[in-house]
């Protein structure tokens, strides 16, 4: 008996075409046909205009934008179409995961809505969940299917690098406690100092610098987070670097999720440049300004091409565990 010949399907979601159709360039496909479609009282309807029988669908979305309930319902709306049309695997292509930030109990009789989040995605009939650069890696452990973690600090290390900065003087500024490990990664990439900030949040979604460890005076700094929300603890931490002494600031963050007056924050902040990835659309007019967006279509191709040839993805979310 021959084996069956395996088919890859990619389709995107509405929050995220460009990505999507990036992705599937990369890989040298055309992405998947399927119309979506929304009923007068707001219901959202998928149906796939291809057979994917048999096949190893990927289902490009961010689960963000002006209404991030939407794009999760839906992402699993999408996932149980491809299930009852008995796809062979079902892996969402999560650029952005929503709700990451309510991972844990901070507070009494709080929810832990990042694990609510990966149930809804197993029960719709998800086999793999991907993704890039969760707001804590511990939300991996809230899905009992694989998760592929990538990150894109190779991508931000190699942009820095390009610009020929003074070497001697780059520093790699961590935001806060939480964003330390993942700062000192990219400041070994780029055999750069670090510093690592302490952030208070006095209230909801507000935030102020309480403490700085490391010098930072006359240094080339390149504050680094995983998200850019509204803004205010970007601009309380560049505020605070360019008090104690930095020649220069740079951000750079993997997920522009840009709220309320966060995208007009960034447009205008003074610093050298705002660097964000490609896993939440920001709009073109913005994109020409201080705001510039680097790809990680090429990451997730890559990741998508290992994952359908039983290839290793380790070397994609850890540089220094290749197999």
């Amino acid at each position: 008996m021959t084996e069956m010949q395996k088919s890859l399907a990619v389709f995107s979601g509405s929050t995220n075409p460009r990505l999507a159709e990036a992705i599937a360039q990369s890989l040298g496909v055309s992405l998947g046909n399927v119309k979506l479609e929304k009923f007068a009282n707001g219901e959202i309807y998928a149906r796939y205009l291809q057979s994917v029988r048999g096949a190893d669908v990927f289902i490009v979305q961010s689960v963000a934008g002006a209404s991030v309930n939407d794009a999760l319902m839906e992402t699993l709306i999408m996932v149980d179409a491809a299930r009852r049309a008995s796809a062979r695997t079902i892996t969402a292509v999560i650029a952005h995961y929503g709700y990451a930030r309510q991972d844990r109990k901070a507070a009494a009789r709080e929810p832990i809505t990042a694990k609510l989040v990966a149930n809804l995605l197993e029960t719709s009939g998800v086999t793999r969940v991907m993704t890039i650069d969760l707001h804590q890696g511990q939300i991996q452990g809230f899905f009992d299917i694989p998760v592929d973690h990538l990150t894109a600090l190779p991508i931000m290390a190699d942009y820095f690098k390009s610009k020929n900065l003074d070497h001697s003087k780059l520093c790699v500024v961590s935001p806060d406690v939480g964003r330390a490990k993942a700062a000192k990664k990219l400041s070994d990439m780029m055999e750069a100092d670090l510093a690592i900030m302490h952030k208070g949040r006095p209230g909801h979604n507000r935030a102020e610098i309480t403490a700085l460890i490391g010098d930072v005076a006359g240094k080339i700094c390149i504050l680094n987070d995983d998200m850019i929300d509204t803004g205010g603890s970007v601009v309380a931490a560049v505020d605070t670097l360019k008090a104690r002494g930095a020649e220069e600031v740079y951000v750079c963050a993997t997920h522009p999720v840009f709220s309320g007056p966060g995208l007009e924050r960034m447009a205008n902040l003074d610093v050298k440049e705002v660097v964000v990835c490609d896993t939440i659309p920001v709009p073109l007019e913005y994109q020409t300004g201080k705001i510039k967006v680097i790809s990680v279509a090429s990451l997730f191709a890559r990741a998508i091409n290992n994952v359908y040839s039983n290839g290793s993805v380790s070397e994609l979310f850890d540089p220094d565990f290749a197999l």
